[in-house]
C-alpha cells in the first residue's frame, strides 16, 4: 500500500484534483507541498493535529513539506466559516505566534538539511504594489465565481468586507509564489479551503499555462479538526503551558465511543492492521482500552513519552484506586483570598475547569461539582487557607478533576 492509499484508508482524503497526477507524485516522493497555519494564537491546538500528522507522514514517505505560516494573509482574516470579522494583530503579536509555531512543529516535521521549510507569506505579501496586484492577479479572478464560493456565501448575509473579499486573492497568490520559488506543486487543506485552493492553481495554470503542475487536495482536516479542537471549556492547545499533558491525555481518553477508531486511523502512526482488530472492541469493555491506547500515542506525539508515562500512570492512579496524590494540580496564590478566604467559582476557574465564573456557578448549582468527593451546589461556598490542608481536589463531571494546593 502507497502513502496515498493510505491517507485514503485513513479517512483523510475527502477532494481532489488530478488524482493519478498526484497519487504517483505522492507514491514516489516527488511532492513538494504546502499546508497553511492562521498564526491567530501563540501555539497550535489539536484542530492543526491533523494537519502536522499528515506532513510527517507524506515527510517520512519521502515528500517534502512546507509549512505556511500566514504572516500576511493573517492581517486581512480568512472569511471562511466565520460569521464575524477577525480581531486584527499586530506585527509584533503575528511573529511572536509564528516563532512558537515553529518550535512546535519540530516535534513533528524535520527541518534539518532543507528536509522541510517554514515560510512566511509576509514576506511576498506584504511588498506586493496594489496596481501590479491587481493587473498581474486580479485580472484573473471572476467576481461571480468568487461570489459562488460557499466560504463567501456563508458572510454575505452578515457582511463581507472587501478587506476580507482579498483572502482568497491572497491565499492563491501564495500557491503561485510557493511554486515559482521553490517548486510547491501540491497544496493541502481542509474541505472549507476548497474554493480557495482551487483559486491557486487556476491561477498558476492561467499565467503559467495548462501544462504547469500544481494540484489541489483537501482533507477533512477542518471539519474534524475544529470539532477536535474544542471542548466544553475551550481550546486543547499543544502547549503544555495552555493544556497540560495530563489534560490534554485526558481529553483523548474521553473522546466519545463512537470517534475512537476514527481518531485511531486520522491521528495515530499504529499500523491499520492493527487499529482494525481494535474495531472490533466497540460495544465491549474493551473500548475503554483503546481510548486509553489513543490517549497515550497522542499524548508521546505532542509531549514524549516520559510526559505521557507520567499521565497515564496518574489517570490510572486517581480513576483506578482513587488515589488523589497522583492527581494533576494547581497552586492557588494566597493573593487570591479575600478575607482570608476564595470562594468555589474562583477556584473552579482557575483549576482549568470552567471557563468563566457565570459557567462556574451554574455547574455548582446543577450539582455537577464535588470537593473532595462532597457535592457542592452552593456557588457562594467559600473555603479559608486551613480548609485545604494537603489540597481540594474539585471534580467538574465525572472525568473532570484537579486539586487546588497552596
Amino acid at each position: 500500500m502507497g502513502i496515498y492509499e493510505e491517507l485514503q484508508a485513513r479517512g483523510l482524503i475527502a477532494q481532489v484534483t488530478d488524482e493519478p497526477l498526484i497519487r504517483d507524485l505522492v507514491n514516489n516522493g516527488k511532492a513538494t507541498f504546502y499546508i497553511g497555519f492562521d498564526p491567530t494564537a501563540d501555539s497550535l491546538h489539536v484542530g492543526h493535529f491533523m494537519a502536522l500528522c499528515l506532513m510527517k507522514r507524506l515527510q517520512d514517505a519521502g515528500n517534502k513539506p512546507i509549512a505556511l505560516v500566514g504572516g500576511g494573509t493573517g492581517m486581512i482574516g480568512d472569511p471562511s466559516g466565520r460569521n464575524d470579522m477577525r480581531k486584527m494583530m499586530t506585527p509584533e503579536i503575528i511573529q511572536h505566534n509564528c516563532e512558537c509555531f515553529k518550535k512546535q512543529m519540530e516535534r513533528f516535521i524535520d527541518f534539518s538539511d532543507g528536509k522541510a521549510l517554514m515560510v512566511n507569506n509576509a514576506d511576498w505579501l506584504l511588498d506586493l504594489n496594489y496596481i501590479e496586484l491587481l493587473r498581474e492577479v486580479g485580472a484573473h479572478f471572476s467576481v461571480n465565481r468568487m461570489l459562488a464560493a460557499e466560504c463567501y456565501k456563508q458572510r454575505m448575509e452578515k457582511g463581507l468586507t472587501f478587506f476580507e473579499f482579498n483572502y482568497m486573492i491572497m491565499q492563491a497568490f501564495d500557491f503561485y509564489t510557493l511554486y515559482q520559488k521553490y517548486g510547491c506543486n501540491l497544496q493541502f487543506g481542509g474541505d472549507d479551503q476548497w474554493s480557495n485552493m482551487l483559486a491557486g492553481t487556476e491561477l498558476i495554470r492561467r499565467k503559467l499555462g495548462k501544462d504547469a503542475s500544481a494540484m489541489t487536495i483537501t482533507l477533512l482536516l477542518n471539519s474534524e479538526g475544529k470539532k477536535m479542537g474544542k471542548t466544553a471549556n475551550g481550546a486543547v492547545w499543544l502547549d503544555p503551558e495552555k493544556t497540560s499533558p495530563y489534560d490534554f491525555f485526558q481529553y483523548w481518553r474521553n473522546v466519545d465511543d463512537a470517534d475512537v477508531i476514527k481518531c485511531m486511523k486520522l491521528l495515530t502512526f499504529l499500523p491499520l492492521e492493527k487499529i482494525e482488530e481494535m474495531q472490533a472492541w466497540e460495544g465491549t469493555g474493551r473500548i475503554n482500552e483503546a481510548k486509553e491506547i489513543l490517549a497515550y500515542e497522542l499524548t508521546t506525539l505532542v509531549h514524549g513519552k516520559e510526559e505521557a508515562d507520567k499521565a497515564l500512570n496518574a489517570a490510572r492512579s486517581v480513576f483506578g484506586s482513587g488515589d488523589m496524590a497522583e492527581a494533576p494540580s494547581f497552586t492557588v496564590d494566597k493573593a487570591d483570598f479575600r478575607d482570608g478566604a476564595i470562594d468555589i467559582c474562583s477556584l473552579l476557574v482557575q483549576a482549568g475547569l470552567c471557563d468563566t465564573r457565570s459557567d462556574a456557578r451554574r455547574n455548582v448549582e446543577q450539582g455537577g461539582v464535588t470537593v473532595n468527593g462532597e457535592k457542592e451546589t452552593d456557588p457562594r461556598k467559600s473555603y479559608t487557607q486551613e480548609d485545604f490542608g494537603e489540597g481540594l481536589v474539585l471534580k467538574r463531571g465525572k472525568k473532570n478533576l484537579k486539586k487546588a494546593v497552596l
